[in-house]
């Protein structure tokens, strides 16, 4: 009797678990920092994408309401038209000074103010707005390694240090991305 009991008993044996948990935690430890990476490199695309649009929204600015010149600040940036209203002339995710995003700290750093230039159609005041233009994206901790910068020439720069704040040309010890 004890031996049918015994064979109809069913289940796992403590090592047989064991063994399966083993196995479990040796994926994890091989897959987690190709996560950790792939994370990182999402973050970083993030980032040029915000660049990316900065750009895009400054030249629109310029264009449409600055007088050909650029927008002070991103909350600036960010303000719709007062005739005709609208949208403002870049994405919510990036109408604060500085604009975090995706682990990036997004900041738009204003050149020299263009003398004489009138008010802007949003808002901003005659004088105020700008002939050039930085911006930087920095990581905040865990967020990625490389730091991103642009300026109104519209080329994005990377580097493993911060990028210099510079009006014009490439900052010292950056690349343009390819």
């Amino acid at each position: 009797m004890r031996e049918q009991l015994r064979r109809s008993q069913k289940g796992f044996t403590l090592i047989e678990l064991m063994i399966v948990v083993a196995i479990i935690g040796i994926i994890a430890a091989i897959a987690v920092p190709g996560l950790l990476r792939a994370r990182m490199a999402g973050n970083e695309a993030s980032a040029i994408g915000s660049l990316r649009a900065l750009n895009s929204a400054q030249s629109t600015y310029a264009a449409s309401c600055g007088s050909g010149f650029y927008a002070p600040t991103l909350v600036n940036l960010s303000t719709p038209p007062t005739v005709g209203g609208g949208d403002g002339f870049i994405g919510t995710d990036l109408s604060t000074d500085p604009s975090v995003k995706s682990s990036y700290t997004i900041t738009l750093t204003a050149g020299a103010a263009a003398v004489g230039a009138p008010a802007s159609c949003n808002g901003v005041a005659a004088g105020t707005v700008v002939s050039t233009y930085f911006a930087s994206a920095a990581p905040t901790a865990g967020g990625g390694v490389r730091f991103f910068g642009t300026n109104q020439g519209g080329t994005i720069y990377v580097s493993t240090a911060a990028v210099a704040v510079t009006q014009n040309g490439a900052p010292a010890g950056a690349n343009p991305i390819q």
